[in-house]
């Protein structure tokens, strides 16, 4: 595995930081894969001459590195944060805690615990028997590879549910699209289209009467819960389309920047995806 994150200097902190979030994930797609769960569909074939418990500490320190970190608790140290969560992942490897993280965390001492908590910024301790498969494989696997393993369109960490987008789930030819359209964005602005990315889901959980006025809302885990990215035949292309149209149509109660902006980013992402031949 070529580690290279750190030694471009024509790269800005943010692609750095990209290009080892897609480390991270190819190395630990594979690492799934052995243990009969599904990594990123977006992630390319892990090769290395390393073992794998060294690309894991390499992987997780150039990450870290890179990543915003911080907002920890008084007290709790980031350096000896990561060196203890590195040193988690080996063992969560070596193990078998990928194939059973239930019973790996139940097997957790408090202290290593207390690491899991803090590396993924949980208020609470961790209730180990509560947890769903989901759940508490994600608290094993750093942030940028915590996949979406029940398919409903979220990322269950613990007893969050968290929106994301691109997913583990989200093809590859979508994945290179948004890439491309998003290079150089602001992570603000680029958070903005994150949260729209995940409207199909949210709004095909929203009961309405005939009249069009809000009844209820299902939660994750409800009866009935649907996620429509899961569908064969989910068209990304028709999602930006759609977002077009309602631009369009409520073009004179949008501000114009907001209007021009957000227009043009659809347009350029609808163009991405049909060249990149996704779906």
């Amino acid at each position: 595995m070529r580690i290279e994150t750190q030694s471009s200097p024509t790269l800005t902190r943010q692609q750095r930081q990209d290009a080892a979030s897609e480390e991270l994930q190819n190395l630990f797609s594979e690492i799934l894969t052995q243990s009969g769960k599904s990594g990123y569909a977006s992630a390319e074939a892990y090769e290395s001459e390393n073992t794998v418990e060294e690309d894991i500490q390499q992987t997780w320190d150039d990450w870290f590195a890179l990543s915003n970190v911080g907002n920890y608790p008084d007290g709790v140290d980031a350096e000896t944060l990561k060196t203890s969560y590195g040193e988690l992942l080996v063992r969560t490897y070596n193990e078998g805690g990928y194939a059973d993280p239930q019973g790996f965390l139940q097997s957790l001492e408090k202290e290593d615990l207390e690491v899991v908590q803090h590396i993924n910024r949980l208020a609470k301790p961790i209730d180990t028997d509560s947890l769903s498969q989901e759940a508490a494989i994600n608290l094993l696997l750093p942030r940028p590879t915590q996949i979406d393993l029940d398919f409903n369109g979220l990322t269950q960490v613990g007893a969050a549910n968290t929106i994301r987008f691109p997913n583990s789930r989200t093809p590859e030819a979508v994945v290179n699209a948004w890439n491309e359209t998003t290079a150089g964005m602001s992570q603000r602005e680029k958070m903005t289209y994150e949260l729209q990315m995940s409207l199909p889901t949210m709004l095909a959980n929203i009961e309405v009467d005939e009249n069009g006025q809000f009844v209820s809302q299902r939660e994750p885990g409800d009866p009935g819960w649907v996620n429509p990215l899961a569908s064969p035949d989910y068209s990304y292309v028709d999602f930006t389309q759609q977002m077009l149209d309602y631009l369009d149509y409520f073009k004179n109660q949008i501000p114009p920047d907001q209007y021009e902006q957000q227009t043009s980013f659809y347009q350029a992402f609808q163009q991405a995806l049909k060249e990149n031949k996704a779906p």
